[in-house]
């Protein structure tokens, strides 16, 4: 999935080539700098600095601000080049240079394997064939990198690969669409606000302007970080820079109606409604007519990639035969569409406990390969919006709270192996959470008992195979994960997950031995460069040298079995017990999952919660209920997903030594 298309016009030795003598006409007509191919400087960045200076020569060369130039590249990729990889859309480089016809996936990850996305025991399955429609045409969006390279005479494989050739393109795609508008190539960045608005690729006034917004923030604040490459590079803060935002009435763009939304104001938003239809005998789609918050409480977010297109998942968001989630968030420019009412219970997860208390934000991709990277313009909107929902709902900003789709628990026994593994480990937690204004850190002693697991994300780059073919290795990227061993050796046996059945593998879809960015684990023993901490029932080991950590410490409280017992069960639901449940309500099953907490092992608490379930299996909600029982349950981080204990089976306890 990771072929590439090469500009037919171009060979070796040919490296500058136009692509058409038309193209170089009309180029040349509207750009008469755009010609220039970047200077030698500009195309060798390695060394100290070489990226940084790449900027500035190709800022100079077409007459685009550097400081403009280089907030764009950051809001697109924060300047990493991904080895050349391309982004969940097909985007490549420091400038995310869009050639979507590269990798394009056809199959949804909803689709993909044997979740039920309902998760309800009480109904059938529902494991939908639906596949993504075909989109007829791939929109502008998706294909600046062969606009670049029409502009620039820069055959489209050195786009995708050469770092100073991909900046040279954002330049190229900068400079048009300012002179497109009207407007002079300024030295001034305030007199670029309407070619920024323009670059993301929105189709609208409010997302391009929240486009926009975002890169002149980063002008102001400033911006210094190391690349994925080990490149440095430092943007000075402009905090008195006010751009000329009325350039936006000129750009053409149409408006965009947020009537039905409930997303921040700082986002842009549109209402695409999920359907809620009846059809066939007594089945109905696509989700669940609720009153939250008031008759259930919202607890978590959970965060999906859909590894389908936009245009594609929105038709399959219409289908009511199909699957729902609340949110999507556009890739290239951060738009979110929200599909159903927070009220409402969209079935997305695989588990209806945690459907019926939680909202999915589904986050576009169409590559299949999981190795591919998010954009930081996506990231910021979607940060904005599960601190919005948070706030609403009084939802913790922690990582038992604010959940990827491969944390939620199989709600029984034989689901536990269908359960998606998205957002993967390439989803950079760790800055997430500083964008959500909650950054991950230490906050205890060596003596504290628990560790945060906290890797640094663009260093810590561990081996997965199965990526593009199975059994071999994905390329080296950045990971929020840590891999867990039998024994403090790498040469030890991977932790395994007794609820696969499988002997585990470093494949990218396999979480038996692996701990996440964010998660809290309770300290059980140490070995020079080495951390033990229970996991799964078993004493797992991960590499945490102190020059390199991959945690830090903490502290808080932990549940350990009741004295007196050997072990008690893990549950992947926390449901009532059979009393609570009135007549005309089938009474669900608190069966446990064939996990064990052994005595005197500790697992890090979450919530104390009552029983509940969300009875709604017909498409009239006069028969609807919320049953809660009287059992109480701890949430725990059991392994990579959450679980549940029963609070009569444990005792809790602070986590320090």
């Amino acid at each position: 999935m990771r072929g590439s298309v090469t500009d037919p016009t171009s060979a070796p030795g040919s490296r500058r080539k136009r692509r058409a003598a038309g193209a170089v006409a009309s180029a040349a007509l509207l750009l008469p700098l755009l010609g220039a191919a970047p200077s030698q400087s500009a195309t060798d960045p390695t060394g100290a600095g070489g990226l940084q200076r790449a900027f500035a020569s190709v800022a100079a060369e077409y007459h685009v601000p550097q400081s403009v130039l280089l907030a764009v590249s950051y809001l697109q990729s924060r300047w990493d080049t991904h080895a050349g990889a391309p982004s969940v859309t097909g985007g490549y480089g420091p400038m995310h240079l869009t050639d979507a016809r590269t990798a394009l996936s056809s199959v949804p990850h909803h689709s993909d394997g044997t979740e039920d996305a309902r998760g309800d025991s009480a109904r059938p399955a529902l494991l939908p064939e639906t596949k993504v429609p075909e989109d007829s045409a791939v929109p502008a969006r998706l294909e600046t990198l062969p606009k670049a390279a029409e502009l620039t005479g820069i055959p489209a494989e050195e786009l995708r690969t050469d770092p100073s050739a991909n900046v040279a393109g954002g330049a190229a795609l900068l400079a048009a669409a300012q002179q497109d508008l009207g407007e002079s190539l300024s030295a001034d960045p305030a007199d670029w606000y309407g070619a920024v608005a323009r670059f993301s690729g929105a189709q609208d006034k409010a997302t391009a302007a929240t486009y926009a917004n975002d890169v002149y923030d980063v002008l102001r604040s400033g911006e210094e970080r190391t690349t994925d490459e080990g490149q440095r590079v430092a943007l000075a803060a402009q905090p008195e820079l006010a751009p000329d935002t009325a350039q936006l009435t000129r750009t053409g763009l149409r408006t965009l109606s947020a009537d039905g939304t409930e997303c921040p104001t700082s986002v842009s938003c549109e209402w695409i409604p999920a359907p809620y239809e009846e059809f066939g005998a007594g089945d109905y789609g696509n989700h669940d007519l609720g009153d939250r918050p008031a008759a259930q409480s919202i607890k978590f977010i959970v965060i999906h990639d859909t590894e389908g297109a936009w245009d594609g998942v929105l038709n399959l968001i219409n289908d009511p035969t199909y699957v729902s989630w609340n949110y999507t968030i556009r890739s290239t420019d951060g738009l979110i569409a929200q599909h159903v009412k927070a009220k409402d219970v969209a079935w997305h997860a695989g588990n209806w406990y945690v459907n019926a208390k939680s909202v999915g934000i589904e986050h576009e991709g169409f590559l299949a390969s999981p190795d591919a990277w998010y954009t930081e313009a996506m990231y910021r909107s979607s940060a904005r919006l599960v601190k919005y929902l948070a706030a609403k709902y009084g939802i913790p900003l922690d990582r038992q709270h604010i959940l990827g789709h491969d944390n939620v628990p199989g709600p029984t026994t034989s689901t536990i192996g269908g359960m998606h593994t998205d957002p993967g480990p390439y989803w950079d937690w760790r800055h997430y959470f500083e964008l959500l204004d909650h950054p991950i850190k230490k906050t205890a002693n060596k003596k504290g008992g628990l560790v945060t697991i906290l890797p640094d994300y663009a260093a810590n780059k561990p081996v997965y195979t199965g990526c593009t073919t199975s059994g071999e290795p994905c390329a080296a990227h950045g990971s929020s994960e840590v891999r867990l061993y039998s024994d403090h050796d790498q040469n030890s046996a991977l932790i395994k997950d007794i609820g696969l059945g499988t002997t585990p593998t470093i494949g990218v879809n396999d979480l038996s031995s692996r701990v996440s960015t964010g998660q809290q684990y309770a300290v059980t023993d140490s070995w020079g460069d080495w951390t033990a901490i229970w996991y799964l029932g078993q004493k797992a080991w991960f590499k945490n040298p102190k020059k390199q950590p991959t945690a830090v410490n903490a502290s808080g409280l932990v549940i350990t079995p009741k004295d007196g017992v050997t072990s008690i069960p893990v549950y992947g639901r926390a449901y009532p017990e059979k009393e609570a449940y009135p007549t005309g309500v089938p009474a669900q099953s608190v069966s446990p999952l064939p996990y064990t907490i052994p005595a005197n092992q500790k697992y890090v608490v979450g919530d104390e919660v009552p029983g509940e379930y969300y009875y709604a299996v017909t498409y009239t909600t006069d028969s609807h209920k919320v049953v809660i029982g009287k059992d109480l349950y701890y949430e725990i981080q059991y392994g990579h997903r959450v679980a549940w204990v029963r609070a009569a089976d444990v005792k809790v306890l602070p986590s320090q030594s």
